[in-house]
């Protein structure tokens, strides 16, 4: 490969994904993210030549985006509330609709000191974690069926430097305690929304995090039979992640599973109903 600027290497890089009718702008992030450099250092190297290994591996990188590997697969990172946090194809990428679920437990226990809260099918951790970090004193569990999730969930907390338990659980299922907030994003995807997903999620974000049988309802009925369960001795809240079409189906869910709950939802930055609440 002939020798190369930052700048002229992002330049080619960029129409090369803009021909392939891809964002372009992701040229600038593989580069800035592979080589830990932020917007000013960038802007200080464009005119330095890049070494031979360190110009290949960017196009290895360009190249897998162009193919349709996800970009924060590509570089090992995502960034969730703050913070970065390594992903790999055994975790879904964080979504920046989830961090508003985050948002709202925040909102609602700010003057809490202590509290256990439960991170059910937590994946990487991003949830369990964050919220872990704006209140070190709160107590924060995170499960997940999957020990490959786990295994990746733990390495960011110790990345991030938080005392977070981790239990490898079929939902409740090796869950004995009772929390005062439980949070969970689960799988929620429908067959027919397929058409409404880009190919590369499709691909290669894990399906077991994604779809669920019954039209997307499956866990969410689970979650739901397992609070009534617990409800007759413990109250608590219940904070869940929806598919934009799904807000009367869980709603009702609920409203027969625990008729004496106290249901709210929530739109994300978009204008879709995206969040549930359940105080039972």
């Amino acid at each position: 490969m002939n020798k190369m600027t930052y700048f002229e290497a992002q330049k080619r890089a960029s129409l090369c994904i803009e021909d392939k009718n891809l964002d372009k702008g992701i040229a600038k992030f593989l580069m800035m993210e592979r080589f830990n450099l932020d917007t000013t250092h960038l802007l200080l190297h464009y005119r330095d030549e890049m070494n031979e290994n360190d110009l290949k591996q960017y196009f290895d990188d360009v190249n897998k985006y162009i193919e349709g590997y996800p970009p924060q697969y590509i570089i090992g990172k995502a960034n969730f509330f703050g913070h970065t946090f390594y992903v790999d194809s055994n975790v879904l990428i964080p979504r920046p609709e989830t961090e508003e679920l985050v948002e709202w437990v925040l909102s609602d226990y700010s003057a809490k000191y202590r509290l256990n809260i439960l991170d059910m099918g937590t994946g990487s951790g991003a949830i369990a974690i964050s919220l872990k970090m704006e209140n070190n004193n709160w107590n924060v569990d995170a499960a997940d069926i999957s020990n490959d999730a786990l295994s990746v969930a733990k390495k960011n907390a110790k990345t991030n430097k938080v005392d977070v338990k981790f239990i490898s659980s079929d939902l409740f299922e090796n869950i004995n305690q009772d929390y005062d907030v439980i949070i969970s994003n689960p799988p929620y995807v429908a067959d027919d929304e397929l058409k409404y997903m880009d190919a590369s999620v499709i691909k290669y974000e894990p399906s077991e995090a994604l779809f669920a049988k019954n039209h997307g309802l499956f866990i969410y009925e689970r979650i739901a039979s397992y609070i009534q369960s617990i409800s007759f001795h413990h109250h608590g809240d219940l904070y869940l992640e929806i598919g934009f079409k799904q807000k009367s189906a869980v709603v009702d869910i609920f409203n027969r599973k625990l008729p004496n709950a106290l249901i709210t939802t929530r739109n994300d930055f978009y204008g879709n109903p995206r969040m549930v609440k359940v105080r039972y």
